[in-house]
């Protein structure tokens, strides 16, 4: 009787760990549907943007990225800005007025697979080289403007790395995490780390950023918690940290005090270049 008892739960503990190794070999190779949420358009979809607002379509190895162009006739500087996971840039290149105020052009990309984008992200690398092939398009159409680097969610990765690279008047990291690979430990405690190959390491890019560095995160946040922009901050003491109570992960733009914490610093871009006075 005891040896067959011991048989079941040896069977139960094999069964058990062929789950585990299922489910882990699983999210290895499915994980693009789980962070790149992206929805299609065609590519006769009309944006029914303001006659200011151009599209422009980027060459990258396999395909092109669609991106949004905001051009003011006489701006400060220009925002590129990466956006979250979900959506596409029919949804995301919505909030275009605060940089109108700011006197700021702006410049959004979607990713392989959102809007008319085409193809698929396939690796970190290629997701990274895609981003740096945007900006390089956006240097092209902005040499020697002030630009600020703006990531949200799943774009606030990518934009510190990019960052650190080129160094831009400022950087702007909202609702971001210190890695998906240290996301994913706060989520899904039980998978091992070397699954996530999308590590994204926003912490270790954040301390090679010399210039201004604004993080802006919702208290409410149960997506990504904003133990993670303290976490950025403890790596980069330097970093301004903007906490918003009571903002969650996807309205903490809709909050009273985003606007005016993020004008403060936009409105120091460029400041001396165009007018010749003092930053606020």
């Amino acid at each position: 009787m005891r040896a067959s008892l011991l048989s079941l739960a040896g069977r139960g503990i094999f069964l058990l760990a062929l789950a585990y190794v299922g489910l882990v070999a699983w999210i290895w190779w499915t994980q693009e549907s789980l962070i790149f949420r992206g929805e299609p358009l065609p590519s006769q979809h009309d944006f029914r943007l303001p006659k200011d607002v151009e599209e422009v379509s980027i060459p990258v190895p396999g395909g092109s990225l669609s991106a949004l162009n905001l051009r003011l006739p006489h701006p400060r500087g220009v925002v590129f800005f990466l956006h979250g996971n979900g959506g596409n840039l029919d949804s995301w290149f919505s909030n275009h007025d605060l940089y109108r105020q700011a006197n700021l052009d702006l410049f959004m990309i979607d990713y392989r697979g959102y809007g008319k984008s085409s193809g698929s992200v396939s690796s970190e690398a290629q997701l990274l080289a895609d981003v740096r092939a945007a900006w390089t398009a956006l240097e092209a159409r902005y040499p020697g403007a002030p630009k600020v680097i703006h990531g949200r969610s799943l774009g606030s990765g990518p934009a510190a790395i990019l960052a650190a690279e080129v160094q831009p008047a400022l950087t702007v990291l909202v609702s971001p995490y210190c890695s998906l690979k240290e996301l994913t430990k706060t989520v899904y405690p039980y998978l091992p780390g070397f699954i996530v190959r999308y590590p994204l390491d926003t912490c270790t890019a954040a301390t090679a950023i010399q210039g201004p560095l604004l993080l802006i995160h919702g208290e409410a946040d149960t997506f990504i918690p904003s133990a993670h922009s303290r976490l950025i901050q403890a790596r980069v003491p330097k970093a301004e940290l903007v906490l918003i109570p009571e903002a969650g992960h996807d309205d903490v733009h809709l909050a009273d005090a985003y606007g005016p914490a993020l004008r403060a610093r936009l409105d120091q871009v460029g400041c001396e270049r165009s007018s010749g006075k003092r930053c606020p």
